[in-house]
């Protein structure tokens, strides 16, 4: 049984049985979380030995999306890209051909917000509820279940959720109507990009100037320039270190949605786009797989 202190309101509608749809780097840690709070979990993923942990504890396996959401209270996807997002709801064996009325769907990939209301729509035409919970705090977070999490949609879908996001996360905000989460996570995308490539640049000049990089990140971090992305993510590039803690290319494609969806708003956005061309390169270049600290790599070649 899930842990009483979970539920809030006697009046929210309970939530025991949960499918879950991406069990990637941040899925399988997040889904874990859920399992060990007393979640009845059933799982899908495209690679089914990336769910095989979460089946050896009990989860149960399902071999399509549609399957994976037929009967449950409720079912979280985050997945890849928005076409992986569109298919898992809106396909032929997707999320809401299977989905049974009244039940609870969040999916909590990065996308469209566009595509996040179009599945709203969707969903809201079936009885179903649906939100748009996009995270950040990357791998670290979904491990010790301190993601905030950003939500679009109904009060009501929301207050029933938020002890499941709960589970998962730290911070957990609903910002409003369908869609509002993606774009939240749009104006997260667009502050790292000039956070990140300013620490890469301060990097950078400290070489030309003969500093103790190490030294400088250890100070100035201390001060105004402080932030996660000068003293975790660039200083872990100037170590040498481009393990992943969220992937090149995954970050190419939230920026090239933030570039898309500020345009679809009338803004241009010059710090975005010029991080978004260099990252692009750099992907296209086989660093896609490395953490975004490779952004480091684009200022030691221009060395």
């Amino acid at each position: 049984m899930v842990n009483a202190n979970l539920i809030q309101d006697a009046n929210i509608p309970k939530i025991n049985k949960i499918g879950f749809i991406g069990t990637g780097i941040m899925g399988a840690a997040m889904a874990g979380h859920l399992m060990a709070a007393g979640y009845e979990l059933s799982v899908y993923n495209r690679t089914k030995e990336k769910a095989e942990e979460l089946i050896r504890r009990g989860a149960r396996w399902c071999a399509t999306p549609g399957a994976c959401a037929e009967g449950q209270d409720a079912v979280i996807t985050i997945v890849g890209y928005p076409k992986d997002v569109e298919e898992v709801y809106l396909g032929e064996d997707g999320i809401l051909a299977h989905a049974k009325k009244g039940a609870y769907l969040a999916d909590m990939t990065t996308s469209s917000p566009a595509l996040a209301a179009k599945i709203y729509e969707a969903a809201k035409e079936k009885e179903i509820y649906a939100l748009d919970a996009p995270v950040t705090g990357g791998d670290t977070g979904a491990k010790a279940a301190t993601l905030t999490i950003l939500v679009g949609g109904d009060d009501e879908a929301f207050a029933a959720m938020e002890p499941v996001f709960a589970v998962m996360g730290k911070k957990i905000v609903h910002f409003g109507k369908a869609g509002s989460g993606q774009h939240v996570k749009m104006c997260n995308q667009i502050a790292i990009a000039g956070a990140l490539s300013g620490a890469c640049e301060a990097i950078s000049y400290a070489k030309a100037a003969g500093l103790d990089p190490g030294q400088m990140l250890e100070t100035i971090g201390t001060g105004a320039a402080a932030s996660f992305q000068l003293s975790n993510v660039a200083k872990k590039g100037m170590e040498g270190d481009f393990a992943p803690g969220f992937m090149m290319k995954h970050f190419v494609k939230d920026m090239t949605l933030a570039d898309e969806a500020a345009k679809e708003n009338g803004l241009t956005l010059e710090i975005l786009e010029h991080v978004r061309q260099i990252c692009k390169n750099l992907e296209e270049d086989g660093h896609a797989a490395e953490g975004t600290q490779a952004l480091l790599k684009h200022y030691e070649q221009a060395e």
